[in-house]
Order: structure tokens, then C-alpha cells, then sequence
């Protein structure tokens, strides 16, 4: 019952708003499958200029 009570904003907040982490989330996971393509990348600015083009 505290639990709920806590995060009582965050539960309702879908059946107010109608709205979703989903974008979040999926951007993560593109980022985390791009990420584990690229293992073993050394070159950390030209990573993360990828990342903003392709993701951006």
C-alpha cells in the first residue's frame, strides 16, 4: 500500500494523460543493439557523433 501511495502519480499518469515511457524506452534499446555492434570502438568522439547522427 506504501508503494503504490508513492508512486500513485506515475501509475495514473498513463490513464490521465495517456502517456507511455515507450519512446524512451525504444531509443535506449536501438542504442543498446548499436552499442553492442560497435564493441571494442576506441574512438569515443566519432561513437558518439554516429549515435546523434543515426539517432538524432
Amino acid at each position: 500500500m506504501k508503494t503504490l501511495k508513492s508512486k500513485e502519480d506515475e501509475v495514473l499518469n498513463y490513464f490521465v494523460n495517456h502517456s507511455t515511457n515507450a519512446a524512451a524506452e525504444s531509443l535506449n534499446s536501438k542504442m543498446k543493439g548499436f552499442r553492442s555492434e560497435l564493441r571494442g570502438v576506441r574512438d569515443l568522439p566519432f561513437f558518439l557523433f554516429r549515435c546523434a547522427r543515426i539517432f538524432g
